[in-house]
């Protein structure tokens, strides 16, 4: 058995280790401490973040008369979750994915914390770790389908109110203004604050599970319902006075106090179901007294722990440098049956770490036109790759508005997009995008993600290509007709980049 220090100094012993090993880990993923430190300050959608750190300090003092009463040990299994949580970032950084990196980068903390406190003194810090969870941004992916369930709640209370609409996707013409339920108006920064909440309330007031589930269920439905009436409100007082003052009430009223009335309104109802005295024992130190097995020197853990979590990042540095070499000039071809036209869309696909972007318009003879726009890049890497957030089809500052999916053209997904013309008449363009990847042609893109990662974790090449077509008004059968002409996306891709 190896040799550990005992007396009073113990607690202090390992504590200065785990200081220093989760310094050292911050300092490798430096890169991804620091974006996560970036949302929480400036997005609007995860600025509840801020708070998860205090609170997890919170719930760790809250148990420290629980935790003095047991014996911390390092243990030498928990640098298995040290590997997983390095494995894990890895993952992310190989696919480009932040959000899988920044999960990795809280496993491997939690891995240290198992390491080098041990099994017991982990089980009294489960809910603590476990809420740590909330540090990581997670749930854009909410934002589309609530858009839907805003648009499904609005459209009936209008017409309840007796204010003609009708809605194209998430476009809606109610009296005199059109609306759009962005992804801000989606509710989603709500719900994601209320599951954080919901979550500390439900450990903090509640002995019940079930009682705990329900609580959770109905934290998570009444925000949802709730930001739907606050959509309608806009709405409605949009109708009933002008755009301005109904801006100004969303903003102000809605902004700042809704969120804070729909928490009340939360915890009124969970208020006469709590059945968890504030006095009663986080937990009980008696039944986490054993002392584990497999237990190590707590120096040689914490050398080990940064060790092993020094291997991704090394192994990253190595493997995601190769870039594919393009040709010196990239043109786009002449396509049987249709002519290069000059340019005259206002649309641009947005590609801004793209090595090469281009763009040209063709017409038929029946007088169909179509864009084809393409971005390649030479490799995936963060600042330059498919997929990064506000880019692509329609960028974060666009005029332009995704208002509907549209199903696979020729094989390519295909979505509508609207703005709003100098004229002040609405413009309409069908848009289908390809992802050509190593050998693999997909519109999906997190097919791309795991290709992407595929190739950077085996050290191959990473070249990337996306391909869009583009038509006027809707006008599918042209994005058709083009593809027919042009032939295979795949083959087009590879002849472009120099493959074939």
């Amino acid at each position: 058995m190896a040799a550990e220090r005992i007396g009073p100094g113990r607690w202090t012993w390992h504590l200065s280790l785990l200081g220093a090993a989760a310094a050292l880990v911050l300092w490798l993923f430096w890169r991804d401490a620091t974006h996560l430190m970036d949302i929480w300050w400036t997005s609007t959608t995860y600025g509840h973040c801020l708070f998860i750190g205090p609170v997890v300090g919170w719930l760790v003092w809250q148990r420290r008369v629980e935790l003095s009463q047991l014996t911390p040990t390092a243990w030498w299994l928990g640098l298995i979750l040290v590997a997983g949580g390095g494995f894990l970032w890895l993952l992310g950084e190989s696919a480009t994915v932040a959000l899988i990196r920044q999960l990795g980068l809280v496993a491997t903390l939690e891995g240290l914390v198992v390491t080098l406190l041990g099994p017991m003194v982990a089980r009294g810090l489960l809910f603590p770790l476990a809420y740590a969870w909330f540090l990581v941004p997670f749930g854009e992916e909410l934002e589309k389908p609530l858009q839907q369930i805003t648009v499904s709640i609005v459209m009936p209370l209008l017409h309840w109110s007796g204010i003609p609409a009708t809605a194209d996707g998430v476009l809606i013409h109610a009296g005199r203004y059109w609306f759009e339920v962005a992804e801000a108006c989606s509710g989603s920064k709500f719900v994601l604050a209320m599951i954080a909440f919901a979550t500390l309330v439900a450990n903090l007031c509640f002995r019940s599970p079930v009682r705990r589930a329900v609580f959770l269920i109905v934290s998570l439905i009444v925000p949802v319902i709730a930001n739907g009436i606050r959509a309608w409100g806009t709405i409605f007082a949009a109708d009933k006075t002008s755009i301005e003052v109904a801006g100004g009430i969303d903003h102000i009223i809605f902004g700042w106090v809704f969120f804070a009335i729909v928490m009340a309104a939360v915890l009124a109802i969970g208020w006469q179901f709590f059945d968890r005295s504030p006095d009663d024992p986080a937990f009980d130190p008696d039944r986490l007294k054993a002392v584990p097995g497999r237990r190590i020197d707590p120096l040689l853990a914490a050398v080990l722990a940064v060790a092993i979590t020094a291997v991704f990042p090394s192994w990253s540095g190595f493997a995601g440098t190769r870039a594919a070499t393009l040709p010196p000039q990239l043109a786009l071809p002449s396509v049987p049956g249709w002519t290069v036209v000059p340019q005259q869309s206002v649309w641009r696909p947005d590609y801004p770490g793209a090595d090469a972007v281009l763009q040209q318009a063709y017409r038929d003879a029946q007088g169909h036109q179509v864009d084809l726009a393409v971005a390649v890049f030479s490799r995936q890497r963060e600042g330059g790759k498919l997929g990064a957030f506000g880019t692509g089809v329609i960028h974060g500052a666009d005029r332009w508005l995704r208002v509907a999916d549209l199903g696979r053209i020729a094989g390519g997904d295909t979505m509508k997009i609207m703005a709003t013309g100098p004229d002040g008449q609405s413009q309409n363009r069908d848009v289908a995008t390809w992802y050509r990847i190593g050998d693999t042609l997909t519109p999906d893109m997190r097919r791309v993600k795991l290709e992407t990662m595929e190739a950077r974790l085996l050290g191959r090449r990473q070249m990337a290509v996306a391909v869009h077509v583009a038509s006027e008004g809707d006008d599918p059968q042209a994005i058709a007709a083009f593809v027919a002409a042009l032939g295979p996306v795949d083959r087009f891709a590879d002849h472009l980049t120099g493959r074939r």
